[in-house]
C-alpha cells in the first residue's frame, strides 16, 4: 500500500483491500501509460473481475466467489492513519 501511496498516489483513491490483495478497478478502459505503471508496480490483470489485482505477497488458490465475500474488504484511503 505504501508503494501505491508514494509512487501512484492517483490511485490511492481506488485501491481497495481485499483480504491481503489490493485491487484497482478504474471506470473505464485506461491509455497504455496507465496499465504499463499498473503492470511495473506488481499487479496484474483479472479478466474476469476486471479489475487490476496485486496478491501483496499471498496466494492463494481461484475460486469463483467474490473473495471480498469471504475476507471483507475497504478502501484504503477511507482508513485514517494512526
Amino acid at each position: 500500500m505504501t508503494l501505491i501511496h508514494t509512487e501512484a498516489p492517483r490511485f490511492w483513491e481506488l485501491a481497495e483491500v481485499v483480504g491481503r490483495w489490493v485491487w484497482i478497478t478504474f471506470p473505464e478502459k485506461q491509455p497504455r501509460e496507465v496499465t504499463m505503471v499498473m503492470s511495473e508496480l506488481g499487479f496484474h490483470w483479472n479478466n474476469i473481475r476486471q479489475c487490476w489485482q496485486h496478491p501483496c505477497g499471498t496466494m492463494a488458490e481461484r475460486t469463483p466467489r467474490d473473495p471480498r465475500i469471504k475476507y471483507g474488504s475497504y478502501f484504503a484511503a477511507d482508513v485514517k492513519p494512526a
